[in-house]
């Protein structure tokens, strides 16, 4: 049975909490809509991008609620519809019941879908017994950028679940540009920004220069200015965001979308230990 490819990739977790649990349910139904968005033909169109697509196409530690998308080229005419439809045939054919809400509005320049799925409890062989007072729904948020800053750079990749799949993603530079932009301008606290710039630090990344000047140019607080960006630019601008957060709060926000055997690497996290990754930044 179809269902069995989804229980046997619950298998391959480990899970030791029913927030894990639901943690990896839902990185599974992601995996399923990006196998609808491919085989609709989205990927000719967009690209993937966010933290999601670092944890599903780069193996990021940590897991992630969204998928994010840009089109390649500007088209305010998108619309969601289409790509749902795959999606909830996608669903069926793994046995798993799909409701969509397309929240897109002609106006918008982020154009929103969400995907909730209700059945996994009934279908799924759980490690954990889901009462009442549980989450009872798997909510995806798709968003795509309908009028994208310019200048990313996209790569070809395969998944091989839930069977081989190709895909379009931003490239790693473009990625980590898209992480400096919500790090210099995101209005709230968002710790899993933080732990995904570390990822890009170890793995000694450069970002798309290009795409992160047209990003702040284009939205944010240094929209409308002419930046002269730089490596010695952003280590400033960034070093200012450090200094100004409360790090227990940002660690704290970061700590349920981490494995277990993870959360101990977010409890040094303070304002001297990103200030020294910030200087591996070349």
């Amino acid at each position: 049975m179809a269902i069995d490819i989804i229980n046997d990739r619950l298998k391959t977790y480990a899970i030791e909490t029913k927030q894990a649990e639901l943690n990896a349910i839902k990185e599974i139904s992601q995996e399923v809509a990006l196998a609808g968005l491919a085989r609709a033909g989205f990927f000719k169109h967009a690209l993937f991008q966010g933290g999601t697509c670092l944890r599903i196409v780069h193996g990021l530690k940590r897991f992630s609620e969204d998928l994010d998308f840009i089109l390649n080229e500007p088209d305010q005419t998108f619309k969601w519809e289409p790509y749902l439809a795959a999606i909830k045939t996608e669903f069926a054919a793994f046995g798993l019941s799909l409701s969509v809400i397309d929240r897109a509005k002609a106006a918008d320049t982020v154009k929103k879908a969400f995907l909730k799925e209700s059945s996994f409890g009934k279908v799924l062989n759980l490690y954990y017994e889901r009462t009442r007072s549980d989450t009872q729904n798997i909510t995806i948020k798709l968003e795509i950028d309908t009028n994208p800053p310019a200048g990313s750079v996209s790569e070809a990749h395969t998944l091989d679940y839930p069977y081989p799949l190709p895909i379009i993603a931003q490239d790693l530079p473009s990625l980590f540009a898209g992480k400096c932009h919500a790090l210099l301008c995101r209005k709230y606290i968002k710790g899993r920004d933080w732990f995904d710039f570390i990822w890009y630090i170890q793995h000694k990344i450069q970002p798309n220069y290009t795409l992160l000047k047209n990003a702040l140019e284009q939205s944010g607080p240094y929209q409308g200015q002419s930046i002269s960006i730089s490596n010695e630019w952003l280590t400033n601008e960034l070093a200012k965001k450090i200094v100004s957060l409360n790090w227990q709060a940002v660690a704290n926000d970061v700590k349920q979308f981490l494995p277990n055997n993870f959360i101990h690497t977010i409890d040094a996290w303070n304002e001297a230990l990103f200030l020294a990754l910030l200087k591996k930044l070349k």
